[in-house]
Order: C-alpha cells, then structure tokens, then sequence
C-alpha cells in the first residue's frame, strides 16, 4: 500500500513545503535563548491561573468539563469585546468568534478565502507561520517589502495597479502585521495604514490584521487598522498568547457576521471550553490594563538592555531596527550567512532565529536573524549578546 496515493493533489502540494515548525532551533539546555518569542517566565501569571482553575471547578464543578462548557464561556467574549472597545473596536457578539489561539484564526480565515487560485499579499519578511497555513491552501502568494515605518504601501499600490492593468487577479486579502511586527518589531505609520485601507477599497481586497502584539507598546499603542476601517474589510486576530499564557491557546476573530458565521461554520467545536473558562474565571479577578503596563514596562526594559549590549557587541556594519513595542529586534548583518552562523552561536551558548524562515523566497533572508528580548533575563541578555557578537567576529 501506498499512503500518499489516498492523498488528493491538494494534500500532496502542501507536504512538499518544510513541516511546521522546521525553523525551531536545535538549542543546548544551558543555552541563552534569543530565539524564544515566548513570554518572560516569571511574568506568566501561574498561581493566579492555577487559583482560577481551582475556584471555577469549585464554582461549576464538572460544567467547564463538558464538551458544551459553562458559562465562563460567554463571559469570555464579554471580555474581549470589551478589550476591543477600550481599543476603539466596537464589536457586536456575532461579530466575535473566540478561536484556540491566533493560529487557528488565520488557518480558519485562509481556508474560506483561499483556493489554489487565489492570491493572498504578505509582507517581506512576515511571520513564519502565517506563511505556513497560507501555503496549505495557495501557492500564488505576493510579497511587499517593509522598512522602517512598516509595510511599504507605495510599492503595494504599484503591484496592484500593474496586475489590474494586466487584467491578472487581485488578492483575496492582505495579511499585515502592522503593530510591533514578527519579526522586525516595527510598527507601521498612521499614514500607512490609511493608504492599506484606502487600496483596499480601490482594488476590492480584504485586510487580515494579526494584532498579538498590539498591547505591548512601550509608551503607546497605535490604533489599529480594525479602528479605522468603515467598509468592514478588516478582519481582526488578536490573542492573549503574549499577554497571559501562549499555552492557554486563546484567540479571537473580530470581522463582519457575514464572515463570523462562516468561520464558525468551519471552526465546528475545536476549541478548549475549558481553557476558555479558566480565562475567564481569571480575567475576572485581575487588573488587565495594570497587566499591560506592568508587562510593557519589563520588556521596554529588557529591549533597551538588548540595544545597549548590540551597539556594544556588534560589528560597526551591522543594523538593526528599534522597537516601540512587542518582542522583538531585527538585525542585519551584511554579508554573513546567518544559518550557518547559528550553529557556531549554538556550540557557545546563544541562540536566534535566522531571518530566512520570515521570507517567502528564502534567499532573502540569508543576512538577517531575529532576536527576541521577551524571554531570557536582562542579564542573560547582555551575555547572549556578548557571546553573539564573539561568534561574529570570529567568522
């Protein structure tokens, strides 16, 4: 028997890209991790998640079991549409659909817009995994540059208008990190961000705004692209994956209901009531915009920590992007290989993600790497820097 003869050409073009999660570095257990987009540990809110468990079990006892789950559940999308009025959002309930994770959104997302013949836009570099799902489903996938003030919307407009003068198709939608951007940390312009939506009303296109990082700003948080939007062509992902607890596997769709019901309709129940309840249960009991700041303060600190050590470290040709928010630093570093750095940088104690993972064609990424400052200790971050920078200059 052959098992890839039951695979229909859909299923057999996917498994040809790299598995999931391919660009996972291969890190000694002593090593400093700079690849690790993952909260602080100490930051993540344990106990206080594990005393919601213990008084939502002791609240509804076997509900938040179930497949149907409690009430919690409903108290949940309170919440979120709540956040998303502070955010200025305003979001009916069959506007929000929760999903297990930002993930799960943009999987849900890509499958009820993209065929093999549609086109989806991407920003150059983008995050790894958006490109993951959406080349499950398309292989006519456009890349646009960014630089530092986020996605360029001047060569969009020029990409768009040739294919409309060509009478090629125009893209289903464009997917844009446009606030503390995975992985170059920039955030785009208010100027920007009027152009994306002036386009897509111009060449009728949607927008996909993956906001997990949109609360993290070190002084401020830009408005979102969803805020600004009056044709309801944004959809918006956001998570508390970066916020709380990645493992908790809590996302969020805010879109028009016409595309809620049919994400719904696809999503069926994969999700975790119960994991929803204790979100819920803990939401509850906590200050989340005194989380917020509490949080945007740790990592301002611990971005500024990392310039410092790269501007001490690093070769003068080097460069690098400077974050107002979110996780991560982007660096250049010119005419280096950056994968075959890493296993230099491994073998000394240091860790980072080579930029060619973020890029479509992988080629482009070879100079880059990502290093994020959310995980590691401002210590170690000073030592994973030095060690880095040792590892360059010896190449």
């Amino acid at each position: 028997m052959n098992p890839e003869s039951y695979f229909p050409r859909n299923i057999k073009a996917a498994l040809q890209h790299n598995p999931p999660g391919e660009w996972i570095p291969s890190v000694p257990a002593n090593a400093i991790r700079l690849h690790s987009g993952y909260p602080a540990p100490h930051l993540v809110p344990s106990v206080e998640l594990k005393d919601a468990v213990a008084q939502l079990l002791e609240e509804e006892n076997d509900l938040p079991l179930h497949y149907i789950g409690s009430p919690s559940i409903d108290r949940l999308k309170e919440y979120v549409r709540a956040r998303q009025e502070v955010r200025g959002m305003l979001a009916k309930d069959n506007e929000l659909l929760i999903t297990s994770g930002a993930c799960q959104a943009i999987d849900l997302i890509a499958r009820i817009f993209l065929d093999k013949d549609a086109v989806v836009v991407v920003e150059s570099p983008t995050y790894m995994e958006a490109l993951e799902i959406f080349r499950n489903y398309t292989d006519q996938i456009i890349t646009v540059p960014i630089d530092k003030d986020g996605l360029q919307t001047e060569q969009l407009a020029e990409l768009l208008a040739k294919r409309k003068q060509k009478g090629m198709r125009q893209p289903s939608f464009l997917y844009t990190i446009p606030t503390f951007h995975n992985p170059t940390g920039t955030t785009m312009t208010a100027k920007r961000r009027n152009h994306v939506l002036q386009l897509a009303e111009e060449y009728d296109f949607l927008v996909l705004e993956d906001d997990a990082y949109g609360e993290l700003g070190f002084t401020s948080n830009p408005r979102t692209l969803k805020s600004m939007d009056t044709q309801e062509r944004v959809l918006y992902v956001g998570s508390f994956s970066k916020v709380i607890a990645p493992g908790m596997r809590i996302g969020w769709v805010h879109a028009s209901e016409k595309f809620i019901q049919a994400l719904f309709w696809f999503k069926k129940d994969l999700e975790h009531p119960f994991a929803q309840a204790t979100m819920a249960t803990f939401l509850k009991k906590i200050d989340f915009s005194s989380r917020l700041q509490e949080l945007s303060k740790a990592y301002q600190k611990k971005c500024y920590v990392m310039l410092s050590a790269l501007k001490k470290n690093l070769p003068k040709d080097a460069t690098w992007f400077v974050p107002d928010g979110g996780y991560f630093v982007w660096v250049k570093l010119p005419n280096l290989d950056t994968e075959k750095l890493l296993s230099k940088a491994t073998e000394e104690g240091v860790s980072f993600l080579p930029g060619k993972y973020f890029f479509l064609d992988q080629e482009e990424g070879a100079e880059y790497l990502r290093l994020s400052f959310s995980y590691e200790s401002e210590k170690d971050i000073e030592k994973g820097i030095e060690k880095l920078g040792h590892v360059i200059v010896s190449k």
